[in-house]
């Protein structure tokens, strides 16, 4: 396999790989988060200090090599600390979604059999109080926030600053533990144990390994020319490989600054605010995005709206060119620097785009009239496409290689193939060892070494890969066609008017389509053609 040269050595695992970015960038900004409305930083020596002290307080509590930790809650600092000193102390994170169900939590505390727990805060130590007489191993909890628990007292609940003094402790009396403990890991261990989707069962355990994550940043670089001087927001889960990424390994590798969002409702002030180079983001999020604007639009007066408009209509045809691979006439150039400079730009700057020179969307289908869109005020989407079990990346849209309705090419060392029912398989260093404690299920999902993917796609020509949809959405109607749902409700979501759309129709003569309407958009319109209504619902 040819990797792209860097200059610099792989490290194999991620904690070597933050204490290397440590020593080289010292006081520099590792990471960002917004605390009374003022955004604090924290270096890249305050990072390696904290995953020391959070590494050390776990071996103090007894944890053996390849056990698993759990951690639950938003995107934070600790959350990245708990992260990587779980890996240096030799465990494996098990991250578990802030939003899952007492019930989802005990099923994957209980399967994954963590004896530690490090939770954010009282909500989520309170669906653990409720469990623990259900959850025989559980025996130590850390909570990260202590607000609403400073007279808070049980034998089995510690607050982090205490586990960090644990830590302290443990490195002063033990010196040495820690390194020793990994410099033992191999690339055959067990890094990250992700639960996916439990759409037709319980969440399943997929083992990543370090040599897993080791090539997905080798097979990356290409597609995702990070570097050291670029800032990115994390705002979407770390439960998931595609947030845990950009979050965690690319950052750490590349020595990037991680900016966490307050929350997902202030991700578009949060956006103005630290004004990213690098967005990785989802489809709903880029909708919401165009959304917005062209709400904007509706409520600005007719100059702006006038201005917009062409320099819109100019945006489009120099994107087109772009997307085509076609050289820009000397007038165009000018057209558009001209609306470059005059609306586009100032657009992008209020949206916080101003600065983005890598913008990716993933985890879900995206309308090409959406891509369209944003590559029309300069904003240039790339697509990628791959699941947890292939350690998140398959295939990708590089740069200055853009076919819009696919989603790239198979990356570097990675070899994709269609089945003869369509359906995508996947072969490469990075496909998981397998489902925790379910040989049976990673017998069926990887056969003969090929990961299969339930997406079914096609290739174009070109060799760029198209998701046709989920394996088990495509349904068949009365008249014996296969009809996949997901190209008409993508059409359907680029209305500004749509939030979502499910299309049915199973054995049916017709289709229909369940609509999710976008309330701000539908009450401006109303109010702008006079049409009388009270409630949402009229």
């Amino acid at each position: 396999m040819t990797l792209v040269q860097t200059g610099r050595p792989l490290q194999d695992t991620m904690p070597a790989m933050l204490f290397r970015q440590a020593a080289r960038l010292g006081a520099r900004v590792a990471m960002r988060r917004k605390e009374f409305g003022i955004w604090r930083r924290i270096t890249w020596d305050d990072y390696a200090r904290h995953v020391r002290w959070v590494g050390h307080a776990l071996l103090a509590l007894g944890l053996q090599k390849g056990e698993r930790v759990a951690v639950i809650g938003e995107n934070r600092p600790e959350w990245l600390y708990s992260d990587l000193g779980i890996q240096a102390a030799g465990g494996a994170t098990t991250g578990i979604y802030a939003t899952n169900s007492a019930e989802q939590v005990h099923y994957i505390l209980d399967h994954s059999g963590a004896r530690v727990v490090i939770v954010e805060g009282e909500e989520q130590l309170d669906k653990l109080l409720e469990l623990r007489n259900t959850l025989p191993r559980l025996e130590r909890i850390i909570v990260i926030d202590p607000e609403g628990l400073r007279s808070f007292s049980d034998p089995m609940v510690m607050m982090f600053g205490e586990f960090l003094a644990l830590g302290r402790r443990h490195e002063e009396t033990h010196p040495g533990a820690l390194e020793d403990r990994t410099a033992g890991l191999t690339l055959d261990d067990v890094a990250l144990l992700i639960y996916t989707s439990g759409t037709t069962g319980p969440p399943k355990g997929a083992m990543l390994t370090y040599g897993n994550v080791k090539f997905e940043i080798e097979s990356s670089l290409r597609c995702i020319p990070a570097d050291e001087h670029d800032e990115v927001l994390s705002y979407l889960p770390l439960a998931h490989i595609a947030e845990r990424s950009f979050s965690v390994i690319l950052a750490i590798y590349h020595g990037y600054t991680v900016n966490f969002a307050e929350n997902l409702e202030a991700v578009p002030q949060n956006l103005r605010e630290v004004r990213p180079t690098l967005l990785f983001s989802v489809p709903r999020i880029w909708e919401k995005l165009y959304s917005g604007i062209h709400l904007g639009m509706l409520d600005a007066e007719w100059p702006k709206r006038a201005a917009f408009a062409l320099a819109l209509s100019v945006g489009k045809t120099y994107a087109a060119r772009r997307l085509a691979k076609r050289p820009e006439p000397a007038a165009l150039l000018a057209a558009y620097a001209l609306a470059r400079t005059t609306v586009l730009m100032p657009l992008r700057h209020r949206l916080g785009l101003d600065r983005v020179r890598i913008a990716l969307s993933a985890a879900a289908p995206i309308s090409p009239d959406v891509l369209r869109f944003f590559w029309s005020i300069g904003v240039e989407i790339r697509e990628i496409y791959g699941q947890t079990e292939g350690t998140g990346l398959t295939t990708a849209h590089r740069p200055g290689d853009v076919v819009l309705g696919t989603v790239g090419k198979p990356m570097t060392g990675i070899e994709v193939r269609i089945a003869s029912d369509g359906e995508i398989l996947v072969q490469s260093p990075g496909v998981f060892t397998g489902y925790f404690k379910d040989p049976e299920l990673t017998a069926r999902t990887v056969v003969d070494g090929w990961l299969h993917t339930g997406d079914v796609g096609e290739f174009d020509a070109e060799g760029n890969l198209r998701i046709t949809d989920r394996k088990k959405d495509i349904f068949i109607n009365a008249y014996g066609k296969n009809i996949s749902p997901q190209y008409i409700e993508n059409k359907l979501k680029f209305s500004p008017y749509i939030n979502d759309a499910v299309v049915i129709g199973d054995g049916k003569k017709y289709l229909t389509a369940l609509i999710v309407i976008d309330e701000d958009n539908i009450s401006k319109w109303a109010q702008d053609h006079r049409v009388p209504f009270t409630t949402f619902t009229d």
